[in-house]
């Protein structure tokens, strides 16, 4: 325990991963000292980034840490952001992205030690519009299957899996994009189009072998195919990274239109259907912590 660490602020997200969030609250009252006070915040999904803002200002923590995934993460990262706050992941989402690109330990217990422990990145975030994402966000076929899955009541990769079916069959994909990026205008047709801070997907897929969270850049991932057999290996892991398949481009920032509008998510939320996208890098938005 770092004796510093004197107050602490819990965001749980209590729909994340459609588990019981009772028992993590219980194992940080339990492993925080006497002397530490703890204080917690429950999403409800109604201005959450404004009032976990005022209960950083109000309440002052150290450390705060989150219980969600990488959803919660991206919330807490915009409200924290002007505060300069070491943030704490305890994965608990359905997918924990974020999580599993910093390689941090599934285990509960060994999570909460990380999280409380004082080796950081400082990592870059996207600001797309008005919002930011830290993690992985897109345009088309994966925001269509989030769309979906935000509407199944079966959690889980295999409930993710349920969720592309009726969205692979209803998908108006290939879509026509224009993306602007190094000074060049390049009209493409995909199934999806990614901006990646990071390597991997939340199923561990990796999408992104360049990507680093903390190099002031960012890749633009151009899917030019994608049918079941291939969400089928993205949940198993395993993503063709053939150029037929897709193809990479790396930036600090990009604008991509559409003829019409396509389905957009960030960090793992939908976002509705968009037709122009901007994104630009933002180094050192968040300190994570990641070790001892």
């Amino acid at each position: 325990m770092t004796a510093k660490i004197k107050k602490v602020l819990l965001v749980i997200n209590p729909i994340a991963g459609d588990s019981d969030k009772q028992p993590i609250i219980e194992m940080v009252e339990q492993y925080l000292d006497s002397d530490v006070e703890l204080r917690i915040y429950t999403t409800t999904g109604d201005d959450d980034i404004t009032n976990i803002g005022t209960e950083i200002k109000d309440f002052e923590p150290n450390r705060v840490l989150v219980a969600g995934g990488d959803g919660t993460v991206k919330m807490v990262a915009e409200a924290s952001r002007d505060f300069k706050l070491v943030v704490g992941i305890l994965p608990a989402g359905s997918a924990n992205g974020l999580a599993t690109d910093l390689d941090l330990p599934k285990d509960s217990k060994r999570a909460l030690i990380t999280a409380m422990g004082n080796q950081t990145i400082k990592m870059d975030a996207l600001r797309i519009g008005d919002s930011i994402g830290l993690h992985i966000s897109d345009l088309g076929i994966n925001a269509e299957l989030i769309h979906k899955y935000s509407e199944n009541s079966v959690r889980g990769h295999f409930g993710y899996f349920l969720s592309s079916i009726p969205a692979l069959l209803e998908t108006e994909s290939p879509y026509k994009f224009t993306i602007t990026a190094n000074g060049e205008d390049r009209k493409v047709e995909a199934v999806m189009v990614a901006f990646a801070n990071s390597q991997k997907f939340g199923t561990g897929a990796l999408v992104n072998p360049n990507g680093k969270l903390d190099d002031g850049k960012f890749e633009v991932l151009i899917f030019k195919k994608l049918d079941v057999l291939e969400i089928i290996k993205t949940l198993r892991g395993n993503i063709d990274m053939d150029p037929d398949f897709v193809e990479v481009i790396q930036t600090t920032e990009v604008r991509v239109t559409t003829e019409k509008p396509v389905s957009f998510q960030i960090d793992g939320e939908p976002d509705g259907t968009q037709r122009e996208v901007n994104v630009t890098i933002l180094p050192n938005y968040i300190e994570i912590a990641t070790g001892l």
